[in-house]
C-alpha cells in the first residue's frame, strides 16, 4: 500500500494520503461494525456506506472528522437508531475519541 502527499504539498501523488488513509481506517470499521451488529440481530441492513472527512486547522490545534454514514435496507426508525449508538462502539472511533499517547522510537538501520 502506497502512501503520498499531492504534488502540491511536495509529494508525487502516487497514493493516499495520511489522511485519507486515517479516514479509511474509521469508514471501514464502522461498515464492519454496523454489518456484524445487524447481522447477528437479523436486521435488514443490505449495505452501509460511509463519507468520512478530516479538516485539519493547524492555527488551532484542533482536527474535525465528519462521518456521513447511510444506511441501505428497510429498517425501522428504531434500528436507525441503535445502529448509529453502535457506530459508536467500533474501534478505530473509540481510539479516535479518547486520549491518545504516542511513543516514536527510532530503530537501528543498518
Amino acid at each position: 500500500m502506497l502512501s503520498d502527499e499531492p504534488v502540491d504539498l511536495g509529494g508525487q501523488d502516487k497514493g493516499f494520503t495520511p489522511e485519507e488513509l486515517l479516514g479509511a481506517s474509521l469508514g471501514a470499521c464502522t461498515c464492519i461494525t454496523l454489518r456484524m451488529y445487524a447481522d447477528r440481530k437479523e436486521w435488514p441492513l443490505e449495505r452501509v456506506e460511509t463519507i468520512v472527512t478530516i479538516e485539519r486547522l493547524k492555527e488551532q490545534k484542533v482536527t474535525n472528522i465528519t462521518e456521513s454514514i447511510t444506511l441501505h435496507g428497510p429498517l425501522s426508525d428504531e434500528q436507525k437508531e441503535r445502529l448509529m449508538v453502535i457506530a459508536k462502539k467500533c474501534p478505530i472511533y473509540e481510539t479516535l475519541t479518547q486520549p491518545i499517547n504516542i511513543t516514536k522510537q527510532l530503530s537501528a538501520t543498518v
